[in-house]
């Protein structure tokens, strides 16, 4: 596995976005922070906030990264990230949302199509390839007719919020164990539960 990973957290900049499903990828950095130690800096060459360190005593390092873009727009600051930390798009961890998975669950993969995703589309086509990791976080599809920008850009529901804890909990040790162990292990791990 390599030795250093950037790893994304997708979402929309601000205090009106910041508890919306949408910006459940920059959740799962605030806890992975927590495991590193220290505080998101602005990037000097980058339109994103960044911490560098270790995950846990002696694990790899890591670029934690939250673009300070809107999502649709998150391909600029990953390509300028990437390209001075000198990460190949396989050392490249995007965590986001996923309106395909149920909200708690948790799902990894390599590659493959976006899903309507356009922060995911900006970022395949920044990098100039689909071939970078994807940790999907299950957000679950909006109720009846309601329009899926609006119930993207809500915050989550009361029965949601209460075990919003458990699924940052999850993604931020799936991606840990991603890192770790590798995609097969840890897509063993959670696509059973």
């Amino acid at each position: 596995m390599a030795d250093r990973w950037l790893i994304v957290g997708l979402g929309n900049p601000g205090p009106d976005y910041a508890a919306t499903r949408h910006n459940i990828g920059q959740m799962v950095l605030d806890q992975l922070a927590q495991e590193v130690g220290g505080n998101f800096k602005k990037h000097s060459k980058a339109r994103a906030q960044v911490l560098e360190g270790r995950l846990g005593l002696g694990g790899p390092r890591v670029v934690l990264a939250k673009p300070l873009t809107y999502m649709n727009l998150s391909g600029g600051p990953v390509s300028a990230l990437a390209n001075f930390y000198g990460l190949a798009p396989e050392e490249i961890i995007v965590v986001h949302d996923e309106l395909d998975i149920p909200f708690d669950s948790v799902k990894l993969k390599i590659g493959g199509g976006e899903g309507g995703h356009n922060g995911l589309r900006d970022i395949s086509k920044a990098l100039g390839t689909k071939d970078y990791y994807r940790l999907r976080t299950g957000i679950g599809r909006p109720p009846g007719r309601m329009d899926t920008a609006d119930f993207v850009l809500k915050p989550f529901s009361t029965a949601e919020k209460k075990d919003l804890p458990f699924l940052i909990s999850n993604a931020a040790d799936a991606t840990q164990m991603l890192i770790r162990e590798g995609l097969l292990a840890t897509q063993q791990k959670y696509h059973g539960a």
